[in-house]
C-alpha cells in the first residue's frame, strides 16, 4: 500500500489500481491544463487569467481537456510494454526496447509523419491504440520525437543526436508502473528515452523518473525515494546534471521560498533534467493535486510537459479519487487513459493459457504479441 508525500497531508493509503489509473489520469490532467499556456510566459499568464494564473482548461486544439503529444507518447509507451509482454507470454524472444520502438513508430504515424527508412510498424496487426482517431492529431510534438523516430534505422536503436529535451522523460511514467523493482524501472527508463533523445541527461532523468514510479508505488515516500534514486544516477557517467537539478528541488521544497521564485530558479522545463526537477519540486510542496499541478503549469516554460510528469507523480500519491472530477469529467480520451491505466495494472496476471477464448481473444486484438 502506498504513503502520501511527506510534504502532504497524512491520508490512508491508496489502492494500488486507483494509483495507477490516478498515475496517467493525472498525468494527462496536468498535460491538457498545461497546454492551454505552454509557450506563454509567466506574465502572460497572469496577464491573461489573473494574478493566479491559469486555474481551470482553456480551450486548445479545438476543446477543454485537450491532451498532447506527452499523453499520446505515454500511451504507446504503455502498448508497448504490454505488447512485449504479450510476445514474451507467447514464448517469443522480447526485447522491451525495441517493442516499444515499434510503438513509437505508430505514434509517428499518428502525427502525419513516417520513418525514412521503411519501418512498417503496422504489420502484421496495428493494435488497438492505432485504431482511436482522436490520437491521430498532432498535438505541438516535439522535434527531437519527430526527428530521431524518422531516421532511425531499427526500432530499437538508440537515438544518434545530443537532445535533452523533456520529450523523454515525460512519457517515462508506464516504464515505473510496468516493472517490479526500481533498479529495473531505472535501466527501462533510461533505454526507452534513449530511443529519441541522445544527451545523458535526456536518457538519465527518464530512468529517474521512471525509478521514482516504482518506488512511491513500492511504499515510499517521494522525499525518501529520491535518496535511491539519486544513489543510481551517481552509478553512471554524466548524471551531474540530473543529480544536482533533483537536489535543487528537494531543498528548495525545504527552503522559504516562494513556488514561483522556486521554479524559476529550477528553469523552464524545456530539457529532461529541468522538468523532472520542476514536477519533483511542485509534487513535493503540493497540498494536494489540485494545486500541485497548477503550480507545475504557472510558469515560464513547458507548461505542458511540467504539468504531465507532476501530475503523473501526484496522481500516483494520492490516488484517481484525489484527481478533481470536473477535470476528468471534460478529459480528452478519459476512458481510454483509464482502460490502458487498468491493463498496466492487470497485465502481470493475465493467464493467456487459462482464459476463455474470448478474453484470449480480445487481449490479443488489443495488444498483438509482436
Amino acid at each position: 500500500m502506498l504513503n502520501q508525500s511527506g510534504l502532504l497531508p497524512a491520508g490512508d493509503p491508496v489502492d494500488p489500481r486507483s494509483s495507477y489509473r490516478g498515475c496517467l489520469l493525472g498525468g494527462a490532467v496536468g498535460d491538457a491544463l498545461g497546454a492551454g499556456v505552454e509557450f506563454l510566459s509567466a506574465a502572460e499568464i497572469r496577464r491573461r487569467f489573473g494574478p493566479g494564473g491559469l486555474r481551470d482548461y482553456v480551450t486548445v486544439y479545438g476543446r477543454r481537456g485537450a491532451i498532447t503529444d506527452d499523453t499520446q507518447m505515454t500511451l504507446f509507451t504503455a502498448e508497448g510494454l504490454i505488447r512485449g509482454l504479450m510476445r514474451q507470454r507467447a514464448g517469443h524472444d522480447t526485447d522491451y526496447t525495441d517493442v516499444t520502438g515499434w510503438a513509437y513508430q505508430r505514434w509517428l504515424l499518428t502525427q502525419g509523419d513516417h520513418n525514412l527508412h521503411g519501418l512498417s510498424p503496422l504489420e502484421p496487426a496495428p493494435g488497438w491504440l492505432w485504431g482511436i482517431r482522436a490520437l491521430h492529431s498532432p498535438r505541438a510534438p516535439g522535434n527531437t520525437c519527430l526527428s530521431a523516430l524518422r531516421h532511425a534505422r531499427e526500432a530499437g536503436l538508440a537515438a544518434v543526436n545530443d537532445s535533452k529535451g523533456c520529450g523523454g522523460v515525460m512519457r517515462m511514467a508506464p516504464a515505473g508502473l510496468f516493472v517490479d523493482t526500481a533498479e529495473d524501472a531505472f535501466d527501462l527508463g533510461c533505454e526507452l528515452s534513449a530511443l529519441t533523445h541522445g544527451h545523458p541527461s535526456g536518457w538519465l532523468a527518464g530512468g529517474a523518473f521512471a525509478a521514482l514510479i516504482r518506488l512511491l508505488l513500492d511504499g515510499e515516500t517521494l522525499e525518501d525515494a529520491l535518496d535511491p534514486v539519486s544513489d543510481m544516477l551517481a552509478q553512471r557517467f554524466e548524471s551531474e546534471e540530473v543529480l544536482a537539478a533533483l537536489q535543487f528541488a528537494a531543498d528548495l521544497a525545504i527552503s522559504e521560498e516562494l513556488p514561483g521564485e522556486a521554479i524559476r530558479q529550477l528553469g523552464q522545463g524545456w530539457v529532461a533534467e529541468e522538468a523532472l526537477a520542476i514536477a519533483v519540486y511542485c509534487a513535493l510542496v503540493a497540498p494536494d493535486f489540485r494545486e500541485g499541478v497548477l503550480m507545475a503549469v504557472n510558469h515560464d516554460g513547458d507548461s505542458d510537459s511540467t504539468g504531465a510528469i507532476a501530475g503523473n507523480l501526484l496522481g500516483l500519491i494520492l490516488g484517481e479519487g484525489a484527481i478533481p472530477e470536473s477535470w476528468l469529467a471534460e478529459l480528452e480520451l478519459r476512458e481510454v487513459i483509464t482502460q490502458v491505466a487498468n491493463d498496466l495494472f492487470d497485465c502481470a496476471n493475465w493467464d493467456l493459457q487459462q482464459a476463455d477464448h474470448a478474453v484470449q481473444q480480445a487481449l490479443q486484438e488489443r495488444y498483438p504479441a509482436w
